[in-house]
């Protein structure tokens, strides 16, 4: 199972407990200080520590027999239940979309006044190199080529078998596109957004459990919330071991190819000793230094490949390929959503949860790691932001990506007839990207790149790996201890060059890593109801905070009719009382009234007349404002009451003018 290289990256810790404000507290609590009762959780440290000690005990002792077992399982599992795997990823990309195209949108992840931690450059380097960096160099060229050409395994799919090499090269493309595209993203902004949400506008520790307040309430902070953050923990330590252990053999390949050192066991365990040593110094120094860096370095390098690959491929040809395969995923967009293949029997059955619901299931069990990775660098941005950045930039850089590697190696297979199998009828994901740059210009150069850019990938995923672990394993610490960081760092690379020296004793090549792999993809089906929770959670929380805000504006629409009706009503009442009085009552009134009893019956009528432009103003007023609120049912009574009144408010709001009160 040489496919479990998608591989994405993680981020720092958690916080502790406390039961955050509820909902009706204030949108943007602020977050506790990193000093304010982070420690370490003993449940979730010390039962993780225990499940991957007992898995990789058996994975060492007995690589076959376990891995037999845990491949047998997994198989089941996933023959079981593809097809919700297949309902519930498709739905994450509707509610994404239905996110970031409402007014949620608009919420920011903290303060309403907070500004992005990071700059846009840094921010998508970050979260690109965190999503699938090294599968994208893995499977550039490897997984297209597949579907075009490998008649050995569950290689080409079955409803294009038997169609002409263009069509069938289109069809590859596009279901290349459907597993690194809008789908597994979605994955990714379900969890990272309902983490960022809780941690950065609510206040809530670095954590998964806390996504779910909304859902959990109180159980929050017990025994269910450890339980769901020792289902991430493990998985991302075993995600990021098996992605070393089978990733380094892209890197030993590559060096093989270039002819710098011979393709051996020894050769890849010093690899990986080496990537693993360069991400614990990377853990340890830091997001802000080693892991903003590191991205950075290979975001540029990555582009640098990709136009280097484009000017020497056939240039004009993957121009146009970008389009027709843009065209292509959307024109299918939603019958590759939802294929199934049910009537191809069990060849469409075997392929399906071969490639799509393997990578489902791969991105889901990674979602912990790179989702709290992502929350982590994303404070400042909107919901909109966050989706847009998250959904639609890095998937139309995966397709500009595919085109060009993959579009360049069907290139040369389509028109050129060169069968990239060997004559064997498999196609070698380690070596598809080496051989395809062997037919460019400077193919050498190009793979020696490949090589730097994979391993750099390696280092952002373990190092951004230990830190997300870390968090997780003490509470939600965005910044964990610096030893426990380099602790997991070294475990994930001790437990991969492990298993590959003893898989390599034992003659079952593989085998303890493909058991752990099958392991991680297990804990993507109870991190799949996780996940459903947390978009409960989510749209809970959003929904109601939008209520809120609609509320208020109601209110200040309502507060702006009140003060500019009532002011032109009362000049209109003021003026038909002056005009009644002004035919000579009130002149008599002043001629004949003098002395004390006069001015107390001036003060008196003055009064009066007050009164009853107070009332007729309130009685139009009224009548006015119940057509308003029934156009608009959200406004309370509470929300209806007229300002408050004292020497404040008075001053600040004009009165009904007495017509018989002449001013001097």
């Amino acid at each position: 199972m040489g496919r479990g290289l998608p591989v994405p990256i993680p981020h720092r810790n958690e916080k502790t407990c406390r039961p955050p404000p509820t909902e009706t507290s204030p949108p943007h609590t602020e977050a506790a200080s990193p000093q304010a009762g982070y420690s370490l959780s003993k449940p979730v440290f010390f039962v993780s520590a225990g499940i991957i000690l007992i898995a990789v005990v058996f994975a060492l002792a007995l690589p076959d027999v376990f891995n037999n077992f845990i491949s047998t399982l997994n198989s089941t599992v996933v023959e079981s239940i593809g097809w919700y795997y297949v309902l519930i990823v498709t739905g994450f990309v509707g509610f994404a979309i239905v996110l970031a195209v409402s007014r949620m949108g608009n919420i920011k992840l903290g303060k309403d006044d907070d500004k992005p931690e990071f700059g846009l450059f840094s921010w998508f380097a970050m979260l690109f190199a965190a999503g699938m960096g090294i599968g994208l160099v893995f499977w550039g060229a490897a997984e297209p080529l597949t579907f075009f050409a490998d008649t050995a395994g569950p290689g080409i799919p079955p409803n294009a078998a038997g169609f002409d090499d263009p069509v069938r090269a289109e069809r590859a493309l596009g279901q290349t596109f459907l597993h690194w595209g809008l789908h597994a993203w979605a994955i990714y902004v379900v969890v990272g957004l309902a983490v960022a949400y809780a941690v950065h506008r609510k206040g809530r520790p670095v954590s998964i459990r806390w996504a779910l307040e909304p859902v959990l309430g109180k159980r929050t902070d017990t025994w269910v919330g450890d339980v769901i953050d020792i289902i991430a923990l493990v998985g991302t330590l075993f995600g990021i071991a098996t992605s070393l252990g089978f990733g380094v053999n892209q890197i030993a390949a590559g060096l093989d190819h270039l002819g710098v050192l011979p393709n051996s066991t020894g050769v890849q365990v010093v690899i990986i000793l080496v990537v693993t040593a360069l991400a614990t110094l990377s853990a340890a120094s830091g997001v802000d230094k080693g892991i903003k860096i590191l991205s950075n370095l290979n975001m540029g390098l990555a582009a640098l490949l990709l136009v280097a690959v484009l000017v020497l491929g056939p240039t004009l040809f993957l121009l146009r390929d970008v389009v027709s395969n843009i065209g292509y995923y959307l024109q299918n967009f939603l019958q590759l959503s939802f294929q199934t293949m049910p009537f191809l029997g069990d060849e469409g059955a075997g392929w399906i949860n071969g490639w799509t619901t393997f990578y489902w299931g791969w991105w889901i069990s990674w979602s912990p790691f790179v989702g709290v990775f992502i929350a982590r660098i994303s404070k400042g941005r909107t919901v909109r932001e966050f989706i847009t950045g998250v959904l639609l930039v890095p998937t139309a850089l995966t397709f500009l990506w595919f085109t060009i590697m993959g579009g360049t190696a069907l290139y040369e297979a389509v028109f050129n007839k060169v069968d990239f199998t060997g004559g064997t009828g498999a196609i070698d994901p380690n070596t598809a990207l080496f051989d395809t740059f062997s037919h460019l210009p400077a193919g050498a150069l190009l793979s020696g790149v490949a090589v730097i850019l994979v391993s750099i990938f390696f280092i952002t995923s373990a190092d951004s790996g230990a830190f997300v672990m870390d968090m997780i394993a003490h509470k939600g610490d965005p910044n964990p201890p610096r030893i426990t960081r380099i602790f997991w760092a070294a475990t994930s690379g001790v437990i991969a060059a492990s298993l590959i020296w003893v898989s390599s004793l034992s003659g079952g090549e593989g085998s303890g890593m493909s058991a752990l792999q099958a392991l991680a993809l297990l804990s993507a089906l109870p991190f799949s109801v996780v996940m459903i929770g947390m978009a409960i959670s989510l749209w809970r929380s959003l929904s109601h905070e939008v209520k809120v805000i609609e509320r208020l504006e109601l209110r200040i629409r309502q507060r702006e009719f009140m003060e500019r009706y009532s002011e032109e009503l009362t000049d209109q009442v003021s003026d038909r009382v002056e005009e009644k009085f002004s035919d000579g009552i009130g002149n008599r009134i002043e001629s004949h009234l003098e002395g004390e009893y006069g001015q107390q019956f001036q003060a008196q009528l003055n009064h009066q007349v007050e009164t009853q432009v107070s009332e007729q103003v309130e009685a139009q007023v009224a009548e006015h404002l119940s057509t308003f609120t029934a156009e608009h049912p959200a406004i309370s009574a509470e929300d209806t009451a007229p300002p408050a009144t004292g020497p404040a408010s008075d001053a600040n709001r004009r009165g009904p003018r007495n017509p018989f009160r002449r001013d001097r």
